[in-house]
């Protein structure tokens, strides 16, 4: 299959994108409301984007209270949903009305930060506490009727303050994989990182003359090339 993103897939039940750009992390956004009602929503389309400064992005679909209260007063957190809360995860992205606390809707404690006014889940293994830099307004689908539909905005943070649970840190090394994070696949499907699925590689070596390079064998040696 080989088709135009202009046109639906051929034969697909479903628009096959989301399926494909995989695993994506899943950015567990919380936020302030103008009352100081905090709010919380996963999102799918997120990932870090830098690191010297550190920096995030989501983006939302639509206006959504994440994206309000982002515009109001330009701070948000995000916290690292992992498989012992996937179940809280997935219930904080209810479509509940205006003013609705997903902290208290899913049974989680909101933990104060110590950079910014929005709390982040007190029990994840890692959060984020994030100033906006920037809000993109990406290009709007054109509707079957000709009039565009319905566009996402593009949120970029920095990071200001980082949490780790200290369970997960060993010789100086984050463990992710005993975190557990989950990952955003396609459709309704999810994955999760574990000790058991990770692996790591030696960076390549390039030669004097830099036209080849070598991999040292075996696992990480533990030093950045």
């Amino acid at each position: 299959m080989h088709y135009k993103t202009s046109s639906r897939a051929p034969g697909m039940k479903f628009d096959p994108f989301k399926a494909l750009a995989v695993p994506r992390p899943i950015g567990w956004i919380g936020t302030l409301s103008r009352d100081g009602v905090p709010n919380l929503a996963p999102y799918s389309f997120f990932n870090a984007v830098s690191d010297r400064p550190p920096m995030v992005m989501f983006s939302s679909v639509g206006r959504k209270d994440s994206l309000r209260n982002i515009e109001d007063n330009g701070e948000f957190t995000c916290s690292i949903a992992n498989w012992d809360l996937h179940e809280q995860m997935n219930l904080s992205s209810a479509p509940v009305v205006h003013g609705v606390d997903e902290f208290a809707l899913a049974g989680l404690t909101p933990a104060a930060s110590i950079c910014v006014k929005p709390p982040w889940v007190a029990q994840a293994p890692a959060a984020f506490e994030c100033k906006v830099w920037k809000t993109i307004a990406l290009p709007a689908p054109m509707g079957a009727d000709g009039a565009p539909g319905e566009g996402c905005t593009m949120v970029i943070g920095e990071v200001l303050a980082i949490y780790i649970d200290e369970r997960f840190i060993a010789d100086g090394i984050v463990q992710t994989g005993a975190m557990r994070p989950l990952a955003r696949l396609g459709y309704m499907d999810y994955a999760v990182i574990s000790p058991e699925s990770l692996f790591t590689l030696n960076r390549p070596t390039a030669s004097a003359d830099g036209r080849s390079a070598t991999v040292l064998p075996g696992a990480w040696d533990g030093v950045y090339r």
